[in-house]
């Protein structure tokens, strides 16, 4: 059977009487290397280890909890690729319609929580059983932290699971040596030295060792300012190289993280990548019209982990970590021809990219021996000194795929660092991307321009996009082709206020630029901008943020992202009178939108080329440069 057994029939005619593990998950399941239950399970496999998945158990009865019979080590838990709030519900806390990682792309099959609900569901139906909880949600969630949907803090979800040891980050090693152990018979209560874990502890039985001390539960839930100083103790020592012990006090109880677990060496990462996935969701959901989550990744390859960038709002920091390490040349070759073998092959590669595609090297030599600084970023505000910026290998290989036979075109479609690449004195690889690697658009991430919130989001100044803007089109004209830069755009982040977004939609209408979508900061749990939001204070300086909080407000800095819209008139008109910008409310070529109509008087004929709302016909794919 290729795919390993989602039921009790399957795991019989493999002849197994119980399996190891069963691992519990709130997505569909798909065996391909992007989603983190394939490929936990395909290594145990390669261990000898038997595992089951149960995928999107029905919560509401314990029935599918049982249906494996009790594994002989215990139960795997994962909420899935994302966090299950985020799955549910969007940045203004309503009900999405859809999830991508369900069958049919319906909503609906995984809890809220589903960590801890899955967990209580198999303490009931096997008491204390061995359960291990790990992936984005455990992950993120292992201190005590910020809520956004409840609007409190929670205490670590170990706690809150009843689970017995939580993995955090990427779960390979940690997850080999405590299988191993359990397997020899050693009791899970005893598996606490483990790198990348948490366990808890009673404050009686503790034995003191040396470590950093978060403040309390009970203080950072009742107290801002200590909740600030726990996050930049918790995000400071998620570093591999100098990562120490971290604790934090939960009554009576003592939550312990272990250093975080050493990343993968290139060997490691190629062998994790060589495992014989099937690269599709299970056949039991075509009926259902499949898993819509493989539609973006099925002809993608990831060649690297971790982003040295870490913008304050990304959890990847906190989770995957910032040192980079990436697979051989050979492995992402050899996949790339498994991939022209697939039936569905259309000649085009994706993605191969990760976290962020265009990094393969760590960010300084420095940083091979001592790990990466503490309190300081690589890019931002400004590129450090010690910055090492090489493309050479990541263009080497690009070569090698294009010149692949059944390869017609490779994209890059995952995140490009462009304050990263115009770095690069060499423009070879941003000469080839834009020749060779862009689908007429390309992705990138400036968020903001106002120096003010950049800076909260540990981004680059917007300096750095200007200069790689000017440069992308410059390029393309040279090359005879009509591409364009597409930028992601966050409104409301910590640090914003109505004349930083006015600013932003001023940079906007200058650059000839008419955002699709615009996303809202949006507060998931483990990141430094959600310690911003709750507290109102920057963890690295504990002064006071401002926070963007009531709905009218969001609206309001959203709608002037999008001023071209008719729709929004009314919030950017009373946006700008707010911000007493008042100029940018008239007709000249610089305004925003036109003045209210004198009562009694007729409407007037459009200039000619306007629009109603923004005083021009420019847009992103007919911009005068």
């Amino acid at each position: 059977m290729p795919f390993l057994p989602i039921c009790t029939a399957d795991m019989h005619s493999l002849g197994w009487d119980a399996p190891d593990f069963v691992y519990v998950t709130g997505d569909a399941y798909v065996d391909h290397p992007s989603f983190g239950v394939a490929i936990l399970s395909r290594m145990l496999e390669a261990q000898g280890f038997r595992v089951a998945v149960l995928s999107q158990p029905d919560w509401r009865s314990g029935k599918d909890f049982t249906s494996f019979g009790r594994p002989k080590l215990g139960f795997l838990v994962t909420s899935g690729n994302i966090d299950s709030m985020v799955a549910h519900y969007t940045a203004a806390k309503r009900t999405r319609s859809d999830d991508l990682y369900s069958p049919g792309g319906k909503a609906g099959k995984r809890p809220d929580r589903a960590v801890i609900v899955y967990c209580k569901k198999i303490r009931e139906a096997y008491g204390d059983i061995p359960i291990l909880i790990g992936g984005l949600e455990a992950s993120l969630r292992r201190f005590a932290h910020y809520d956004y949907w409840d609007d409190r803090v929670r205490p670590s979800i170990l706690l809150d699971s009843g689970a017995d040891l939580l993995m955090y980050g990427m779960g390979e090693r940690s997850l080999t040596e405590i299988a191993r152990r359990m397997r020899e018979g050693e009791p899970v209560s005893s598996i606490t030295d483990v790198r990348g874990t948490c366990f808890c502890v009673p404050t009686s039985r503790y034995e003191p060792r040396p470590a950093k001390e978060c403040p309390s539960f009970e203080l950072v839930a009742s107290n801002q300012r200590e909740y600030a100083v726990a996050a930049r103790i918790q995000q400071d020592e998620q570093d591999a190289m100098r990562g120490k012990t971290v604790i934090q006090k939960h009554g009576k109880v003592i939550l312990v993280q272990n250093p975080p677990s050493p990343p993968l060496g290139q060997e490691e990462l190629d062998r994790i990548y060589e495992l014989p996935y099937e690269r599709a969701y299970h056949p039991v959901y075509e009926a259902q019209g499949g898993v819509p989550a493989i539609k973006e990744v099925e002809f993608s390859i990831t060649h690297n982990r971790g982003c040295f960038g870490a913008c304050n709002f990304c959890s990847l920091a906190f989770h995957q970590g910032r040192q980079i390490t990436c697979r051989s040349e050979e492995s992402v070759i050899q996949e790339a021809k498994k991939l022209t073998q697939s039936p569905r092959f259309k000649g085009y590669i994706h993605d191969v990219g990760g976290p962020t595609a265009n990094f393969r090297h760590p960010s300084c030599k420095k940083q091979k021996e001592l790990g990466l600084c503490k309190g300081k970023k690589c890019l931002a505000p400004t590129p450090c000194r010690q910055l090492t910026v090489d493309h050479s290998e990541y263009l080497h290989l690009l070569r090698r795929l294009r010149a692949l036979p059944g390869v017609k075109r490779v994209f890059i479609r995952s995140g490009i660092r462009y304050d990263y690449l115009i770095e690069d004195k060499d423009e070879s690889f941003f000469k080839e991307l834009i020749a060779y690697h862009v689908s007429g658009q390309l992705k990138v991430a400036p968020e903001h321009c106002s120096a003010n919130v950049l800076d909260k989001m540990g981004k680059p100044h917007i300096e750095q996009y200007r200069r790689f803007s000017r440069r992308f089109y410059e390029l393309t004209k040279s090359v005879g082709k009509e591409q364009y830069l597409v930028p992601y755009l966050m409104s409301s982040h910590p640090g914003s206020t109505l004349k930083d977004a006015v600013e932003l939609a001023v940079f906007l209408k200058k650059e000839g630029v008419r955002p699709e979508q615009v996303q809202d900061f949006y507060p998931t749990p483990g990141t430094i901008s959600t310690a911003m939001f709750y507290t109102g204070l920057d963890p690295y300086t504990m002064k006071e943020v401002y926070v963007p909080r009531s709905p009218k407000e969001k609206a309001m800095q959203r709608a002037l992202l999008q001023s071209f819209k008719p729709e929004n008139r009314a919030l950017v008109m009373e946006a700008l009178k707010r911000a007493g910008r008042g100029d940018l409310i008239g007709t000249g070529p610089q305004c925003l939108i036109r003045p209210d109509r004198p009562a009694g008087r007729g409407d007037r004929k459009k200039q000619k080329g306007g629009r109603e709302g923004y005083g021009g016909r420019q847009t992103q794919k007919k911009r005068k440069r």
